[in-house]
């Protein structure tokens, strides 16, 4: 899916954030924000004292009393304003994505067969279960699976991505997404969703920040808020009847009055993180969609930041994937010139990349030819239980595959192993090569080495995570040399050889006994159980059904090096709750040197010196303070919607910070705020 980058400054985005705004002004709309449904039953309250001070002409100055009601509103539109920006960032994306949602006429077999009569039915009507014909030039109508034939896809509508891709049945790339468009040939799909429950449909409902379920650290971090919340109310109770009762026996001052009650009470409230924890966190969910991924809970965001072990496939993640023929060694007394001849007739009929590459090199380097392969020729396909592929022409037997497969065979054979064939295949693994070892009939002639190639720049994507304190563990099929030279190129921390998927399950659940959260990706029906079982499980959208279903993380670009994005975008949305959590938190302290001397320095005037920034007028001083918290939040709402600085380190460093950063600028920025303001309003 191409998804643009909404600029927060969007004359749309704004208009439908203003609007939104003043919509959750209903304390209904507002219940799930306790402490911003605080501060607007307090501006309520000061409001109400500010008509009953238009007419009564007692307690507060009409201008004090009016200007901290309107400043309290203020506060909460703010706060609601924050929150609207983010989900109309969202719910325009998801408009983007409704536009590449067609109603189109699906044709509905009776039978799972090609020749089969078919029904012509509106997609709406497709149950799960129904097969679907689907020629060249139509719209795959529903999500499902590939049961026959294999087709040209294109999946721009959904990924973005233009060049079209092969969906077949019986692999790991039978997965089907409504919308998209078959190019030449044809499949038939058995529909897996019902109405309105396609992967398209799931998509818009997760981009539409507003249904998004709050995760765990949210929950936590909003019980924290509530508390100081109740404390803080409680203190405001107490300090009023302590002003009163101090009043009575000192004989001097006047109580404190409900509108600087309610004022202090706000000042003191964690009112700029509750505001901003909302966009925070509906705006990860943008900031994974710009990436073409697609989280299918709030909970998988937070559970990638808090990722300390990475699950990773060695082809297509840290390889670039399609290893390629390298070299082809002679063993005993054989030629390099004949090692290259039995390469190429044992995989003359290998339509594997592998396969094909060993073809390419035999003829660019060796300059051999082959023009056609005979008639009488039988291929023999590559199976797990072999090991081994090749082909019989006349008389003769071509094979190629794994080391202990093919002596296995030769054997098998009655023929003999030559002395120096282990040595050699050892030699290969240890460079990182896999060796394929290649016989004519009964005899050994060679190895091939087909060697992976790293993917640019992975050396220094592993050592960010190291940094952060991120174990990464590179899972594969390839024997322990081969994978043991692979890992230490790409400098991962540890390996899994020759893994089968019982392997990975079982891998998983050990780290998280220890207390570990886990991450992996995979897009094959044999990886469901692991994807199941990990904390962050990343489908490729070319996967098949199962896969995507035991997901929790959808990447529509099918890249597996994603995962490394998704964890730092994790530990980025992360980092800025906890960073602004502690800007909010510090910069309530500057707020006590002005507003408890300012309410009660009349009573005790031994408090005037805490006024430590020589703030003459109490009215102006604490109207400067509720200013200073209001325009906060939005001063505040890009930083939340893009995420803060960040740069990967151990949690120690990023602690220290943290603190230094937010907490010291929470300190000293209110300081400098109130007074400028203070300032202003004064002249004015």
């Amino acid at each position: 899916m191409q998804s643009r980058d909404n600029s927060i400054f969007d004359s749309k985005l704004l208009k439908s954030a203003l609007k939104g705004s003043f919509k959750k002004l209903n304390p209904f709309a507002l219940y799930s924000n306790p402490v911003m449904l605080a501060v607007e039953i307090g501006s309520i309250i000061t409001t109400l004292e500010f008509a009953f001070t238009l007419f009564s002409h007692r307690g507060s100055p009409i201008w004090f009393s009016g200007m901290i009601s309107l400043w309290l509103w203020l506060t909460v539109l703010f706060s609601n304003f924050a929150e609207s920006i983010a989900e109309s960032r969202g719910k325009a994306r998801a408009e983007s994505m409704r536009k590449t949602r067609t109603e189109v006429m699906a044709k509905k077999l009776k039978k799972p067969s090609f020749d089969s009569a078919y029904d012509m039915v509106p997609s709406t009507k497709l149950q799960k279960g129904d097969l679907i014909l689907v020629e060249a030039n139509d719209l795959i109508a529903s999500d499902g699976e590939v049961i026959e034939g294999a087709a040209l896809v294109d999946e721009s509508a959904v990924t973005g991505e233009s060049a079209p891709v092969v969906r077949e049945a019986g692999g790991d790339r039978s997965a089907v997404t409504g919308g998209t468009k078959v190019i030449s040939n044809k499949i038939i799909v058995k529909v897996t969703s019902d109405p309105g429950e396609t992967f398209l449909d799931k998509m818009i409902s997760l981009v539409e920040g507003a249904k998004r379920r709050k995760t765990p650290n949210e929950v936590a971090l909003e019980v924290l808020l509530i508390s100081l919340t109740v404390i803080f109310i409680l203190v405001v109770i107490n300090l009023s009847a302590l002003s009163i009762y101090s009043v009575q026996s000192v004989g001097r001052g006047t109580p404190v009055s409900l509108t600087i009650l309610v004022a202090l009470f706000v000042c003191l409230a964690p009112t700029t993180i509750a505001a901003l924890l909302p966009a925070i966190g509906i705006a990860g969910m943008d900031r994974l969609f710009r990436k073409n991924v697609i989280a299918l809970s709030g909970k998988a965001i937070e559970a990638a930041g808090d990722v300390n072990v990475l699950l990773l496939d060695k082809t297509g993640t840290i390889t670039l994937g399609n290893r390629e023929a390298a070299e082809f060694i002679p063993v005993g007394n054989h030629t390099e010139q004949e090692c290259a001849e039995v390469a190429l007739m044992s995989s003359l009929t290998d339509e594997t990349p592998e396969g094909r590459s060993i073809v390419v090199f035999a003829k660019t380097k060796y300059k051999l030819r082959v023009t056609e392969v005979p008639k009488n020729a039988k291929t023999i396909n590559f199976s797990a239980k072999t090991r081994m592929s090749g082909i019989d022409i006349e008389n003769h037997s071509y094979r190629k595959g794994s080391a202990d497969a093919m002596i296995e065979y030769i054997k098998n054979l009655g023929g003999k192993i030559p002395d120096d064939l282990q040595q050699k295949v050892e030699k290969v693994a240890k460079a990182g090569g896999t060796p394929l070892v290649i016989s004519k009939d009964a005899e050994i002639i060679g190895v091939i080495n087909l060697k992976d190639i790293l993917k640019k720049g992975i050396q220094e994507r592993f050592q960010q995570l190291r940094r952060m304190g991120i174990k990464t563990i590179m899972i594969t099929g390839d024997n322990p040399l081969t994978a043991a030279t692979i890992a230490a190129e790409a400098q991962v921390d540890d390996f899994v050889a020759e893994a089968k998927p019982e392997d990975k399950l079982k891998l998983i659940k050990q780290y998280q006994e220890q207390g570990y959260m886990v991450a992996m990706t995979g897009d094959g029906t044999n990886d469901a159980p692991a994807l199941a079982q990990a904390d962050v499980a990343v489908a490729m959208n070319t996967g098949t059904q199962p896969a995507r279903e035991a997901a929790n993380v959808i990447d529509l670009d099918s890249n597996p090096t994603k995962l490394l994005d998704i964890v730092e975008i994790g530990k980025h949305i992360l980092m800025t709750r906890g960073a602004l959590t502690t800007f909010s938190i510090a910069n309530d302290i500057a707020k006590y040197f002005v507003i408890i001397p300012a309410a009660v320095a009349s009573i005790y005037p031994q408090l005037q010196i805490l006024n430590i920034m020589h703030l003459t007028n109490p009215y102006l001083a604490i109207l400067s303070a509720v200013i200073f918290n209001a325009i906060i939040i939005p001063i505040l709402i890009p930083l939340a919607l893009k995420g803060t600085w960040y740069k990967p380190m151990p949690a120690d460093k990023l602690l220290t910070y943290n603190l230094l950063i937010y907490g010291g600028g929470g300190l000293i920025v209110p300081f400098i705020g109130i007074k400028l303001i203070y300032m202003f309003i004064s002249l004015i």
